[in-house]
C-alpha cells in the first residue's frame, strides 16, 4: 500500500482464494491443474480437428471452433491465478493486473453468450428453413455474427473496466474470491459512483437477456418444426443436433444467472465461489466433451484424421 495524504491507497489486491486449508489447497492444486490442462487440450483438439477436416467446414462447426477458442481464453483469464493461489499463503495481484483480469474474463464470457445465440440461430435456419440455409448462413453472415460476438465482448468489458477505473481503493485490499470479480472489488472501494456501478449491471444484464431471448425464440420455432415432421428419423436427427447446444446453454446461463441475477442475500460468498468455479473453470472443460461425445460427424472426422 502507498500513503497518500490522509488515505492509504491500494496498489495491489490480495486474492483470498477458495480455501486456506493446506490439505485442501494441495488437493485443489492437482485437481484444477488437471482441469486446466484438459480444457486446453480438449478445446485445442476441437479447433485443430475442425480446421483439418473439410467435412466440418460448415457454419455450425465454425461457431464451435470459435466457442472452443473463447473457452480457452475464458479459463486462462481465471484458472492460472487460482492455481498459483493454492501454492502461496499470500497471492498478490497489482490493481492494473486485477482490472486486466476482469476485462479479459468479461470479453470471453460475453463472446460466449453471443456465440451460443449465433449457434441457436444456425440450428433454427438449418431445421426451419433448410432450402434457404446457404443464403441465410453465408460466409458473410457468419463473419458478421463473429464480429458482433467479439465486439460485444469488448464493449461490455469496457463498461466493467471504466467502472473500476472510476473507483478509489484506499482501505482493505483483500478480495474474498479466487479472481478479480466486479462485486468483491466494488465492496472494497472507498468511493461510490452510482452510475459507474450500475452501468456494468445494465450492460451485462442486457446482453444476457437479449442473447437468451434469441436462443429461446429460436428453439420455440425449432420445436414447432420438429413436431410437424412426419418422419421419426427426421425428428430424432433434429433433436440430436440440438441436444449438445441446449446442454451447453443450460449449464452456462444457469450458473451465470445464479451469480449475477438472483439477489445476493439468498446465497453466501462461499456459494458464489463454488458456482463461479463451475462457469469459469469447469464448463470450458465440459464443452468439448458435450459437443463431441454425441456428435457423429465429429467422431467420423476424428477417425479419418487418425487414419491419415
Amino acid at each position: 500500500k502507498m500513503e497518500t495524504e490522509n488515505h492509504t491507497m491500494v496498489t495491489e489486491f490480495i486474492i483470498l482464494g477458495l480455501t486456506e486449508d493446506p490439505v485442501l489447497c494441495s488437493t485443489f492444486f492437482v485437481v484444477f491443474l488437471g482441469i486446466y490442462v484438459t480444457t486446453l487440450w480438449g478445446n485445442l483438439s476441437i479447433i485443430m480437428l475442425i480446421r483439418r477436416s473439410p467435412q466440418l467446414h460448415t457454419p455450425m462447426y465454425l461457431f464451435l471452433s470459435h466457442l472452443a477458442f473463447v473457452d480457452m481464453g475464458y479459463s486462462t483469464s481465471v484458472t492460472p491465478v487460482m492455481i498459483v493461489s493454492f501454492l502461496r499463503k499470500r497471492t498478490a495481484i497489482p490493481v492494473a493486473g486485477c482490472i486486466a483480469q476482469l476485462g479479459s474474463d468479461v470479453v470471453f464470457g460475453t463472446a460466449e453468450c453471443f456465440l451460443l445465440a449465433s449457434m441457436a440461430y444456425d440450428h433454427y435456419v438449418a431445421i426451419c428453413s433448410p432450402l434457404l440455409y446457404s443464403t441465410l448462413m453465408s460466409s458473410r453472415v457468419c463473419t458478421i455474427l463473429l464480429v458482433i460476438s467479439y465486439l460485444g465482448g469488448g464493449m461490455n468489458a469496457s463498461s466493467f473496466t471504466c467502472c473500476l477505473l472510476s473507483l478509489t481503493f484506499c482501505g482493505s485490499n483483500e478480495i474474498n474470491h479466487f479472481f478479480c470479480d466486479l462485486l468483491p472489488l466494488v465492496k472494497l472501494s472507498c468511493t461510490h459512483v452510482y452510475i459507474a456501478e450500475i452501468s456494468p449491471a445494465i450492460s451485462a444484464g442486457s446482453i444476457i437477456v437479449v442473447t437468451l431471448f434469441i436462443i429461446i425464440v429460436s428453439y420455440v420455432y425449432i420445436l414447432h418444426a420438429i413436431m410437424k415432421m412426419r418422419s421419426s428419423d427426421g425428428r430424432h436427427k433434429a433433436f440430436s443436433t440440438c441436444t449438445s447446444h441446449v446442454t451447453a446453454v443450460t449449464l452456462f446461463y444457469g450458473t451465470v444467472t445464479f451469480v449475477y441475477v438472483i439477489p445476493k442475500s439468498s446465497h453466501s460468498p462461499d456459494h458464489i465461489k463454488v458456482v463461479s468455479v463451475f462457469y469459469t473453470v469447469v464448463i470450458p472443460m465440459l464443452n468439448p466433451l458435450i459437443y463431441s461425445l454425441r456428435n457423429k460427424e465429429i467422431k467420423e472426422a476424428m477417425k479419418k484424421l487418425i487414419a491419415r
